[in-house]
């Protein structure tokens, strides 16, 4: 893999400009936005340093080529002349996913075949390994536009939000990319207290906890890449080495609160897990029994988005409670919540703008803060 690596960097919607700003601090080249991710230049170095630092993709992808055709004998004899050996080994159980828009070629799953089996044969192989349950695989996502189809391979493995501490959850826990990307949006860099009084599993606290420290997020877990067969394993130890040294203790509190005694126990642990827990305060209390706090920082918080709240309360009733208790327990501190309705947001009669969309677990949600 001597020549530049073509990479890929996906994003959930309204993240592609906070994952575009991680690669440019990391002095990647052809750092550049696009539909869905962010695209950027780099060899097997700059792939292990963005899937060890960026916090707000879901995976990384490897363009792998993108050959055109318009039948199915074309995209094999096609598809198997591009090096797929430096990226699977012979008998890694293999899954391809196909898109398909505006091409002759429209049958997805005939696609995924296609690929697979074209693969297999670049390999040596009579057929194509199928996954199998509780073993590593390699995913293969191939895209037709214009009956060019674009190959990569996923070196991730699991979606980046999946750090390795958060082995619980909530009832509707906020996944880890979007809670860094959230604070990226808000200009959170830890410099500043933040604290969440509304914590559920802890994903805000635990993830600013991260950024203050200055610990990677991708540093207590494995990657697609770690099976490839020219991994260097001595070259990620070296990047974890180097992102060891920058470790700190964080100056500001990061603090967190919930009302709900058995979600605090999973917020604990899983700050635990992340190697955070003495760097972080999160207890049970209810929002009105909150105290006073100072000095000022940033109170983000993710409300609930049902229609209801426990049966009873009326969701836009809570939202103005929001707006009362929060500028009380959190006097001169700037305020942000998620809320999927504007309507929701201006209920709660504070000064809040709006600062981004973005999508939570599939609900289009709105990003709001004061000034």
């Amino acid at each position: 893999m001597s020549e530049p690596l073509h990479l890929f960097a996906v994003t959930a919607p309204g993240l592609e400009g906070s994952c575009a700003a991680e690669l440019e601090h990391l002095g990647f080249a052809g750092v550049r936005d696009a539909t869905g991710g962010v695209e950027f230049v780099g060899g097997l170095r700059e792939l292990y340093l963005a899937s060890l630092h960026l916090s707000v993709a879901s995976r990384v992808l490897v363009r792998v080529g993108e050959v055109k055709t318009r039948d199915f004998p074309g995209l094999f004899q096609r598809v198997v002349r591009l090096p797929w050996g430096s990226f699977i080994r012979p008998g890694m159980p293999l899954q391809v996913r196909a898109v398909s828009h505006r091409s002759r070629l429209l049958h997805t799953g005939r696609i995924a075949d296609t690929v697979a089996e074209a693969i297999a044969h670049a390999l040596g192989q009579a057929a194509p390994v199928a996954p199998r349950a509780g073993e590593p695989m390699q995913l293969v996502l191939a895209r037709f536009e214009d009956d060019r189809c674009l190959l990569s391979v996923d070196s991730s493995g699991e979606l980046l939000h999946r750090r390795g501490y958060r082995e619980e959850g909530g009832a509707a826990p906020l996944r880890e990319t979007l809670a860094a990307g959230i604070l990226h949006l808000l200009g959170w860099n830890g410099s500043i207290p933040l604290a969440d009084p509304l914590c559920g599993s802890g994903t805000f606290v635990i993830e600013a906890a991260l950024v203050a420290a200055r610990r990677p997020p991708g540093g207590m877990r494995s990657f697609a890449f770690m099976h490839w067969p020219k991994y260097r394993p001595g070259l990620w130890q070296t990047l974890l080495h180097e992102a060891g040294r920058m470790h700190h203790r964080p100056a500001v509190s990061l603090t967190g609160s919930d009302r709900d005694a058995a979600v605090v126990a999973q917020a604990l642990r899983n700050a635990d897990r992340a190697g955070v827990a003495d760097f972080v305060n999160i207890t049970q209390s209810e929002l009105q029994l909150l105290q006073p706090s100072a000095p000022p920082g940033l109170v983000v918080a993710n409300p609930p988005y049902g229609s209801r709240l426990g049966g009873e309360v009326d969701l836009s009733q809570f939202y103005r409670r929001l707006g009362k208790e929060l500028p009380r327990a959190f006097p001169s501190w700037r305020i942000a919540l998620l809320a999927p309705d504007p309507e929701l947001a201006r209920s709660t009669g504070l000064s809040l703008r709006a600062i981004a969309r973005l999508e939570n677990g599939g609900i289009p949600v709105g990003l709001y803060a004061t000034p």
